[in-house]
């Protein structure tokens, strides 16, 4: 499987949208939305979502692995065309430790991912951990990586179709960027050579040149990008040098992290630019929050207001209570910040879906407007003209899966290009 991945990037005339998610409607409108096709779909894990702790998920790499599955068996979804990866694997949930434990914990991190059959591994050592210099050598990167590799490798030694690798480290935090974009750079050809060489002579180091081989894409910075307020749209003609660069690596494509939010012809722009892996998170559970929103308004036109969920309110609430997930990514006073909580594109929301409190709001939402029919007025009110054709359906999740589908319609539009 993981040299058909190969295959289909380098080899094919396909992109591939890597849903970076681990809601269960998300997932669901992923598979539902592929579901017809002959597509693969590929969900990514990341290394605070899922790890050998639990993250903030409380999965184990199996543990997603299984509840992956169980919704492609709900849906009806063949579990062979799902690729499992596992994003910015590496030690950065364990930054503040010193530099030989943290990697330690991420060597454990790798083996079990790699343990549970996900196929495709981003290799992530660029934070600087404790005690490291600032900025961390690019050849000291490179070694980390090496060590998580070797890991791997180890863990899959007795298995037919081994992971395959991206490197690269030209990413912003996971969720966006925090401080505005005025500050993006596209990777400069130098860069990339850097990042390549340095893994290269790093994993020739360590006796690792069959995995090398099985290094597929390199992660850059196309200047795509967003933050809370502001999206970077992708611009062809200021990638040139960049794109002219990747000649010199036959065999490698390019992975674009935070191409949330783009419009449909930057993915096909960045698809026929060798973008051949485009990911996606906060875009998928912000669409997920806009019809939540308007459910929970069509709720307060038709449901009386002591049987109501309440959601906008215990949301904000529970986010008030409990500020660790948002409290370092907004900053303004107190109206800009209750805004950003609710609309911000780095959709900090998508933490707090887990939280007790919130989920019995939802499911309350859910009940309340479940074989209720929505009369078209509030539906195009609240969720826009196109979903007036859903008039007659009385399961509301129907609604936010759709809100999903319009997300994943444009990743489509752009990964059938080249």
């Amino acid at each position: 499987m993981a040299h058909a991945l190969s295959d289909f990037l380098v080899n094919g005339e396909h992109g591939i949208c890597s849903i970076c998610s681990a809601h269960p409607w998300v997932i669901e409108a992923a598979l539902r939305f592929d579901l017809k096709s002959e597509r693969i779909v590929l969900i990514e894990a990341t290394s605070n979502q899922v790890n050998q702790n639990g993250g903030y998920t409380g999965m184990l790499p199996a543990d997603f692995r299984e509840f992956v599955h169980a919704i492609a068996h709900k849906v009806g979804f063949p579990v062979e065309r799902i690729w499992l990866g596992g994003d910015h694997l590496g030690p950065n949930p364990w930054r503040d430790k010193p530099a030989e434990e943290a990697m330690g914990l991420a060597e454990e991190m790798v083996t079990v991912y790699a343990q549970a059959g996900f196929t495709k591994l981003h290799l992530d050592a660029s934070m600087p951990l404790g005690g490291d210099s600032i900025p961390l050598p690019a050849d000291v990167v490179a070694q980390r990586a090496s060590r998580l590799c070797r890991a791997a490798e180890l863990a899959t030694q007795d298995r037919k179709n081994k992971p395959v690798y991206i490197i690269g480290t030209e990413v912003p935090v996971p969720g966006g960027e925090t401080e505005g974009l005025d500050g993006i750079e596209i990777t400069r050809p130098a860069r990339l050579k850097e990042t390549i060489d340095t893994h290269r002579a790093a994993f020739s180091k360590d006796g690792l040149e069959h995995a090398m081989e099985r290094v597929i894409a390199v992660v850059v910075q196309p200047g795509v990008d967003f933050s809370d307020s502001e999206v970077m749209e992708y611009d062809p003609s200021q990638a040139q040098a960049l794109l002219a660069s990747l000649n010199d690596y036959p065999g490698f494509v390019f992975e674009a992290h935070s191409s949330d939010y783009q419009p449909a012809s930057a993915y096909r722009a960045l698809v026929n630019d060798h973008f051949s892996i485009l990911k996606v998170g906060p875009a998928l559970t912000f669409a997920l929050r806009e019809g939540l929103f308007a459910l929970a308004a069509i709720e307060q036109e038709l449901i009386p207001a002591n049987k109501r969920s309440n959601l906008r309110e215990v949301i904000e609430g529970q986010m008030l209570e409990q500020p660790d997930n948002w409290r370092s990514y907004y900053q303004g006073d107190e109206e800009r910040l209750a805004y950003l909580r609710a609309y911000s594109y780095s959709d900090r929301i998508r933490y707090y879906w887990n939280n007790a409190a919130i989920q019995q709001s939802v499911e309350c939402l859910i009940n309340n407007l479940s074989g209720v029919k929505i009369p078209v007025p509030l539906l195009t009110q609240y969720l826009g003209k196109e979903f007036s054709r859903m008039g007659e359906a009385t399961d509301p999740v129907h609604y936010l899966l759709d809100k999903v589908y319009q997300v994943l319609e444009s990743y489509q539009f752009g990964c059938q290009a080249r």
